[in-house]
């Protein structure tokens, strides 16, 4: 089916777009001229059968974070350095709903390489939060965020390093998918930490995720940390399930403790101190930095009324909730941002304006061409987290830092493991576990956690730092640095702004915190920001 807009649809979209600057290329006109068909070379689409459902796809809108491949479309990444370059391929997850008939329509902005928490760090264009216009609509996916949340697409896809889906989806009012690693192909993906991001989802339902997803996952031979789920994990639909959640109600949710969160702020106040301590804007003692950086990790009021209204809903819809205790949680920023930036100096190391790139007028010899372009061409924010990440690697560093991160994140990985289940699905291991305190079976079937310190904020003077927020990843990172599955949605709308929380789960367990989210939007429907017009029906 061909692309079909409705027919007041693109003043509707001039008027969103004006306010809130979510697109770096909007070109529908090249949508219906796109052609999904499978390649010569490889198969694109999936070989399990789709759900009947995903073929309410065929026709619709969707956007790409500008770090995705889309042949013919603009590859910026959110950088001057490739502000002109075009894409000569397409990545595996957009083909795979090209097949299916979906479109492209528009690239998003983003902040510089994947790099911010609020698309401010772009060097194209400043993105806006539809819900305030002078709030960031969060990052580093806010463009993709921003065009869901004012109802330009359906859904959009960004990418995942640190909570740059779930963060932005809580801002802007959205749901926002990161899958389990592996699970969506990155062939087409701009790397930034190779380790550490895949391709996520920003939807306006949580059908709509789940029928995204269901199209986009499974291996891919051009990526070969790409994976088929395993056999005996959840499956993604409800229908196809037996006995998935525990049988206590409709299941067991943990709750992050209130000692958990006390550990990881306190933490996360140190780890500022220091660096405000070494920045030009160093508070005049470490006393005041660490008062900074604690306001900075702690939740605000709206934010903490929302999460324990998700509580109160959730165990009023039948879930059991029980405290979880995740000892390693105050050790996630400071091992995330080692293991990033290390992997973000050597994955950068590309962008020379050799092959590709802005090149300067003129320069003297190879050396100077690479420092001219990179020197203009590079933000602040990237220059910096290549310069930590070369310091990281160097030679006598890496046991003091770089791998010493990677021994907390196999202990990160391990704790939520104990909660939740392995990626095995191995009945023997299943069985060997210790149960949860206080319940029966021995897994949960996810995790309650806030998603972001705030709600969208400012760009006033009450602006978060980029320090703080950095220490305020402390949410997100962990299901990255342990490869899971975590699902970000609006659980209310607090002082006028949405607040989201979020559900991280096993390994390939999607289908569970889809369910756990479906039954709570279809008692308490998402909201959507004032001048909102639903034009895709689900």
């Amino acid at each position: 089916m061909p692309l079909q807009l409705p027919d007041d649809f693109l003043s509707y979209f001039s008027g969103w777009e004006e306010k809130i600057d979510a697109f770096i290329e909007w070109r529908p006109d090249a949508a219906s001229n796109r052609k999904g068909e499978e390649g010569p070379d490889r198969q694109i689409m999936p070989a399990q059968a789709l759900p009947p459902d995903t073929a309410a796809l065929n026709g619709l809108p969707f956007a790409v974070k500008d770090n995705i491949a889309v042949e013919g479309f603009s590859i910026s990444c959110g950088s001057q350095l490739l502000k002109n370059l075009r894409s000569p391929y397409t990545a595996t997850a957009v083909k795979k709903l090209e097949a299916l008939g979906a479109r492209v329509v528009g690239k998003t902005n983003l902040d510089e390489f994947g790099m911010g928490s609020s698309t401010d760090n772009s060097g194209i264009k400043r993105t806006n939060n539809p819900w305030d216009t002078r709030r960031v609509p969060g990052g580093s996916s806010g463009g993709s965020a921003a065009a869901v949340a004012a109802g330009i697409v359906p859904f959009a896809l960004g990418s995942d390093t640190g909570g740059s889906v779930r963060q932005p989806a809580s801002f802007c009012g959205v749901v926002g998918l990161k899958p389990t690693y592996g699970a969506v192909s990155r062939y087409g993906l701009v790397a930034y930490a190779s380790s550490l991001e895949c391709i996520g989802i920003l939807s306006d339902t949580i059908k709509r995720c789940r029928q995204v997803f269901a199209v986009m996952r499974g291996s891919d031979p051009m990526d070969q940390t790409s994976q088929d789920a395993p056999a005996g994990a959840h499956p993604l639909y409800r229908a196809e399930k037996n006995n998935a959640f525990s049988g206590f109600g409709r299941g067991i949710i943990g709750v992050l403790s209130p000692r958990s969160i006390a550990q990881a702020v306190s933490a996360a106040a140190m780890q500022e101190a220091k660096a405000a301590q070494d920045s030009r804007e160093a508070p005049q003692s470490e006393a005041a930095a660490l008062e900074i950086a604690a306001q900075a990790a702690t939740l605000e009021e709206e934010v903490y009324r929302g999460f324990e209204t998700a509580k109160t809903r959730l165990a009023g819809l039948g879930y059991r909730l029980v405290d979880v205790d995740i000892p390693s949680l105050k050790y996630g920023v400071p091992a995330y941002y080692t293991i990033a930036t290390a992997e973000a100096s050597a994955n950068l190391a590309r962008f020379d304006g050799v092959r590709y790139g802005q090149r300067p007028d003129w320069a003297e010899n190879p050396d100077e061409l690479i420092d001219k372009t990179r020197e203009a061409g590079f933000g602040s924010e990237v220059k910096l987290r290549i310069l930590l990440g070369t310091f990281v690697l160097r030679s006598g560093f890496q046991d003091r830092y770089y791998l010493r991160a990677q021994r907390i994140r196999a202990g990160i990985r391990r704790n939520f493991e104990a909660y939740l289940g392995d990626s095995e699905y191995t009945p023997s291991i299943d069985a060997q576990k210790p149960p949860i305190p206080n319940t029966q079976p021995s897994f949960l079937d996810a995790i309650l956690l806030p998603v972001f310190p705030t709600r969208a904020f400012d760009r006033g003077p009450s602006s978060l730092s980029p320090f703080a927020q950095k220490a305020a990843d402390l949410y997100t990172c962990c299901a990255n640095l342990a490869g899971l599955p975590a699902l970000s949605f609006p659980a209310c709308v607090e002082g006028g702004l949405p607040v989201g929380v979020q559900l991280l789960g096993r390994a390939f367990a999607e289908g569970v915190l889809l369910d756990i989210a479906e039954t709570y939007e279809s008692a308490y429907p998402f909201p959507h920001p004032a001048g909102y017009k639903a034009f895709w029906d689900i």
